[in-house]
Formats: structure tokens, sequence, C-alpha cells
């Protein structure tokens, strides 16, 4: 009988010894916008509207100068950052939709909250999901433990006449949980709700917070609120475009202030990025970068991109380039898991660049691909680009961070190396499992973006 209350004794001394580690694991919440053009927030130069709390999160954090999507259209670069991996390693380069039934992230990636529920964290995605429909597919099956949102690339803000025959559609019924939900009032406030409840109830756990806002990615829309907020604008249509961002401003600032009002800001990390440069179907300012959503240029994969950890962070600047899926090791690596063995982990801790502990720059090497039709490769100092099967540009990302000026002519070799990098790192790529004719995104823009681009590096060479 001493035996039997010894053995149990030593197993309620295990679990809460579990219990108090898992305690002591910082939370990590992610915020991430949906289009968002580079000089749309305050910290970035925005002067026709502003976003206090995003220039907050900025003024009190590590500001990453040179921080990058993995891919210019949204569902590549949250596939990259869920694994750690940049998206092409598994075949993932298109948005999910109607034109490929079945697609979505690969059922054997190992994903972030996968990872994270081995310390005891619970996860909870709001928003926007995008990596698929099917089953497998289904947040509650990539490791979240809760999921409130929209499975496709975008979603009506308003939502008065649901669609609930066709899941890809963007009037369809928002889910909580396996449960089809109406929009109530508006909905980048309705996802700021439930982000909201969920850090009060989980705050004696660690936690995942996957903050997916569809803002301001089309439609565009706005509730009479926020776009009083914001009538200085005489456009209307961008009026419409910065009342959608003001909206998600409040959002996080409600999401930092219910962290500190719960006392736990201090134990959570907090990383705010865009998941690709602003589209042209909105009135985005990608300035002072060429390029948008859907191309290889900076205006289409340099983003605003924010850590911060309060008490654990020293606020300043970041000049080296970083990318979006290293957020998944920068995870990992505060809750103390280990990362998958038996594969290829492209993503990076960034706590040691920061802090100084490691020197150097996080990657040798980024890259980009869109289909055959678009390329790139940056080294920390010089980047090169290929349109179209166009001769390859080469710029200077220390001085010309516009690429207005091809050096391609003058540094024949640097233009030669980088091309052979990106060759030898293809070679180690599968075949993408879906690939349209014109890698159109959702809103059908993506031939016309390549067009343009090419245009503007053929600029640079007169």
């Amino acid at each position: 009988m001493i035996r039997i209350f010894a053995s149990l004794f030593s197993v309620i001394i295990l679990y809460s010894q579990l219990a108090h580690a898992a305690s002591n694991r910082p939370n990590v919440v992610l915020i991430l916008a949906d289009d968002l053009g580079y000089s749309d927030t305050g910290y970035t130069g925005c002067e026709d509207f502003q976003t206090p709390h995003i220039d907050r999160l900025a003024e009190t954090g590590i500001v990453c100068t040179n921080g990058y999507a993995s891919h210019p259209f949204c569902a590549p670069t949250r596939a990259g950052i869920l694994t750690g991996r940049n998206q092409h390693r598994f075949g993932f380069q298109e948005n999910p939709g109607p034109r490929f039934p079945g697609f979505g992230l690969p059922e054997d990636e190992v994903t972030l909250p996968d990872l994270l529920s081995k310390a005891g964290y619970r996860s909870v995605l709001v928003g926007k999901w995008h990596l698929g429909v099917e089953d497998g597919h289904h947040p509650l099956n990539r490791g979240f433990d809760e999921f409130f949102g929209f499975f496709p690339g975008g979603h009506d803000y308003h939502a008065s006449n649901p669609d609930e025959t066709n899941i890809h559609s963007w009037m369809h019924p928002l889910e909580r949980n396996g449960e089809a939900v109406a929009v109530e009032g508006y909905l980048t406030d309705q996802l700021t709700d439930y982000a909201v409840d969920f850090i009060k109830r989980e705050r004696e756990s660690p936690f995942f917070l996957f903050m997916s806002y569809n803002a301001p990615h089309t439609p565009l829309q706005a509730s009479d609120e926020y776009l009083e907020r914001v009538k200085n604008i005489e456009d209307q249509t961008r009026r419409v475009y910065a009342a959608m961002i003001v909206a998600m401003d409040d959002g996080i600032g409600r999401i930092t202030h219910t962290l500190e009002e719960e006392g736990i800001l201090e134990n959570t990390l907090i990383f705010f990025m865009s998941d690709n440069g602003g589209s042209p179907a909105a009135p985005s300012d990608n300035r002072p970068f060429r390029g948008v959503k859907g191309t290889a240029l900076e205006g289409g994969v340099r983003v605003p991109y924010i850590v911060h950890w309060k008490g654990t962070l020293t606020p300043g600047t970041y000049h080296k380039p970083v990318a979006s899926y290293d957020i998944f090791s920068t995870a990992a690596a505060v809750a103390r898991v280990d990362q998958p063995a038996n594969r290829i982990i492209d993503s990076q801790n960034l706590l040691p660049y920061f802090t100084g502990e490691r020197s150097g720059a996080p990657h040798v090497h980024l890259f980009w691909q869109l289909a055959d039709l678009q390329w790139a490769v940056r080294s920390e100092s010089q980047k090169a680009i290929n349109v179209a099967g166009s001769p390859t540009y080469l710029f200077d990302m220390g001085g010309d961070i516009e690429e207005s000026q091809d050096l391609s002519a003058s540094e024949p070799q640097t233009v030669e190396t980088l091309e052979q990098t990106f060759r030898q790192w293809k070679r180690d790529l599968p075949e993408p499992d879906h690939q349209s004719d014109g890698i159109a995104d959702s809103e059908g823009v993506a031939s016309q973006t390549q067009r343009k681009a090419l245009n503007e590096l053929r600029d640079t060479r007169q």
C-alpha cells in the first residue's frame, strides 16, 4: 500500500513538474496582415492615416528592416511559416482554391502547432487559413486546438447573405471549431473578439495564437465607424483601404492590451508581418520599392516585420535579411522543443542574432520562385532577379533598395554566381504539386503584374 501511494505521489509530482515547466514557457503570438503595403503603417512612413498600435510594437520591439515573405502570394508564405521550410521544398507554390481540388498543405509536413503541442501549448488559428479545405487539411487536423475563421483566400467583411453551398466562396459562413457561424458586425472586429477571449481563457498555460487577419485583402469594405476615422482621405478607394487597416490596428491594440491586462505581456513573444507586398487590386503603397504582390521585386516580398518581447528583447533595428519562415525556429527555441530531424529546415532562430550572441547573417541566401516565370535570389548585399526568361538583372541591396540601377553589365561574374546558386537550390526541389498556366492568384492579376515587373526592370537598363 505504501508503495502504491508512493507511486501515485511520484506521478502527481511528475505532472506538477511538467505543468510548471509548461507554465514557464512564453506564449507566442503571430499577427499576420494580408496584402499590406510596405508603407501603409506609421512606422514605415504612412502619412495619410495612423497605426499607433503597430507603431508601438515597432517602438518597443525589433524592427527587421530587411524582413521578407518567402513568396509573393498569400498561401505559399503561410505554408512556409507553419513548417519552417521554404514552401518549394514540398512543391507548394500556388494558392489553393477551386482551380486545384484537393490541394493544400501536405499532410506529412510538421506544423508549428504540432511542435508546440509537445511542450504543452494550446494553439488557435483565428481568421484566414487558405491551406486547403479537405478534412486532412483542416486546421484542427494540423495541430490547432481551436479554429475560428474561414478557408478561402478572402472573405466578405459583412456577409449579410452567406453562401453555405460553396466553401471556396468569400461569402461562406465562418467556422468555429467545426460549426458554421455568421459574420456579426464587422469581420475584423469579430476576429479580434475571439482572439481576446482566447487569451483570457488560456492565460494560465502557454499558448500559440495565430492571429491571421484578412485585412486589408480585398474586397475593400469598411464599417462607418472606421471610415469616419479616416475622413481626411479624399480618394474614396484609398479611404476604404485605410479604414480596413485602422480596424486591424485597433484589433492589435486590443490584443496587446489584453496581454498586458492579464499580466502576461512580458511572457509573450509577438511577431507582426504581412504575408506579401501590397496588391495591385488595392490602393496599397509599397514605396520606396518597385513591384507589388505577385512579383519577386522588393515591393512584392519585402514586408513590415516586427519581433517584440517586452523585457527580453532590447528595442532596436536589425538590418540583415530575415524570412517569414524564421518564425518557426524562433518560436520552437523559446518553447524549448526540438525541430523535426528528418527534413531540411530553412528557418533560423532569430533571437541570438538580435541579442548579438551570434554574428553574421541568419541566411547566406534567400530564394523566390513563381513557376518558371520569375525567380530571385538575394545575398546579404546583392539581389539577382529574372522575369519571363529575360536576361538576369542585378541590384545592390545596400545602396539601391528601389532596384533602379541594373548592374548586370558591369558585374557579369556576380550574376553568373547567383544564377548558379539558384540553379543548385532548384535542383534539390520536387516538382510543384500544382501549377497553373499563368500562375494567377486569387484576384487574377498575376499575368498583369508579371508584365509590369518586366517593364519596370527594363527601365533600369535604359
